[in-house]
């Protein structure tokens, strides 16, 4: 649910770029949309506001969450000073090789798997199944950051901005349904367990 969340200021940030060279107009008051410029404005505003509700309605914030905000506000803050779109392309990169390094470096810490950590009390499995689990998540991370850069450095500003949205509709289902076939095995292990109630 966390990662759906996320995709709503991806999903305005997409909607503010098809706005460019309109102006909206609200009482006395208009707002010219300037391309990536002022899309990356939302997608701040979006991630500041999501970063809030999420505090007021769970009591709590995930780092993901909080990685993520930091990296939109240092790269889109950057974009908005230096009215360079690079940087907030760059973005999804940074994000998402930051994650690969937090889950390799918990590893190699601890020995521990960050998402045992994270969700080692709402679902048992075997040490093997959260390494697999683990490396999994921190490959998708690892190529996920360098498809974009081949996206932003290859085609054009407007395609980049179609690639971010659908890729991270697409690639959110994909990294899902790709955890729940490595899951599969282990889980069918945990119901056939003697013991175990089937219902």
């Amino acid at each position: 649910m966390q990662q759906l969340a996320e995709l709503i200021p991806v999903l305005l940030f997409f909607l503010a770029y098809r706005m460019d060279g309109t102006t909206l107009a609200i009482g006395g008051l208009s707002y010219h949309f300037d391309g990536i410029y002022s899309a990356t404005a939302v997608l701040m505003l979006a991630t500041a506001l999501q970063l809030i509700l999420t505090r007021i309605l769970t009591g709590r914030l995930e780092k993901r969450l909080l990685i993520l905000s930091a990296v939109v506000m240092a790269f889109g803050g950057a974009t908005l000073i230096f009215h360079d779109h690079l940087f907030i392309q760059w973005k999804p990169t940074i994000f998402n090789w930051a994650l690969a390094m937090v889950f390799a470096g918990t590893r190699w810490w601890t020995g521990r798997s960050a998402l045992e950590k994270a969700m080692g009390t709402q679902l048992q499995l075997p040490p093997e199944g959260w390494r697999r689990l683990d490396s999994l998540w921190t490959a998708y991370f690892v190529l996920v950051g360098a498809l974009n850069l081949v996206v932003a450095y290859r085609f054009s500003e407007s395609t980049w901005v179609s690639y971010k949205l659908y890729s991270s509709i697409g690639f959110t289902l994909l990294i899902t349904l790709v955890s729940v076939a490595v899951l599969s095995p282990y889980l069918r292990e945990t119901q056939d367990a003697p013991g175990t109630d089937p219902d």
